[in-house]
């Protein structure tokens, strides 16, 4: 595996991503943007881009706050603080998300006009922005991510979208899955939503199992995702070509 660490700006911000390709001399790969979870782009973050990397993309693990900040597994308040400003307001989160996705198109390992994005929690809340904002994807996969829209209007939406989710997730009840998929539809976008039976928020994420917080790891519901990532992505990258 090849990594290399990308300094971009948003605006006054300065941020840092991450770049995961097979080897170092590979061009043109369909791009996976990847977006972290209320901890920052950490090692969870890179592992998932690693992921993506073994599949033959070039994986782009982006950072939602600013060079060198991170939260802290286990750390509600810290966490909470990071992620609070861009669940708040939406116009900043597609703001700082485009700009990773414009640095990441940049790369020469990189193939502009092949792109994708998956987030995981905050993440998925991201990438499903990223839809709503009419970015120029192919598809986004939110994995246990968080549903509700803010006030922002959405542009066209472009982008095939695939949720991963877990039915008995307290952070998103199943009036939250309604009407997203309500919205969705009037949105007249192509969508689909898997939900995973007993299972809770963060279930690929050994390291965020906290039971009495509503995180609890899924062996089972993590291979099934997996799966289902893998053939999502697979049918986007071969319907384009």
């Amino acid at each position: 595996m090849y990594s290399e660490l990308v300094e971009y700006v948003d605006g006054q911000t300065v941020l840092e991503g991450c770049l995961i390709t097979a080897n170092a001399q590979d061009l043109s790969k369909p791009l996976v943007l990847v977006i972290h979870d209320w901890t920052g782009r950490g090692q969870y973050a890179l592992d998932k881009a690693q992921e993506m990397a073994e599949l033959g993309y070039a994986a782009f693990a982006i950072d939602m706050y600013g060079k060198g900040v991170f939260g802290k597994e286990g750390d509600v308040e810290l966490n909470s603080s990071l992620m609070g400003p861009f669940a708040s307001d939406r116009v900043l989160l597609r703001q700082r998300a485009m700009a990773g996705l414009d640095a990441a198109r940049k790369l020469p390992q990189v193939d502009s006009e092949r792109a994708a994005a998956i987030g995981f929690c905050f993440g998925g809340m991201c990438v499903l922005e990223l839809a709503r904002a009419g970015a120029n994807l192919a598809g986004v996969v939110s994995v246990h991510g968080i549903f509700a829209p803010g006030e922002t209007t959405n542009a066209r939406i472009q982008s095939k979208i695939l949720c991963l989710h877990g039915h008995d997730d307290p952070m998103v009840p199943p009036e939250q899955v309604v009407a997203f998929e309500e919205e969705m539809t009037a949105e007249k976008a192509d969508w689909q939503m898997h939900v995973y039976g007993g299972t809770s928020h963060a279930f690929t994420n050994p390291n965020a199992n906290n039971p009495d917080f509503g995180t609890v790891y899924s062996d089972l519901a993590d291979r099934r995702a997996t799966r289902s990532i893998k053939d999502f992505l697979g049918d986007l990258f071969e319907s384009a070509g």
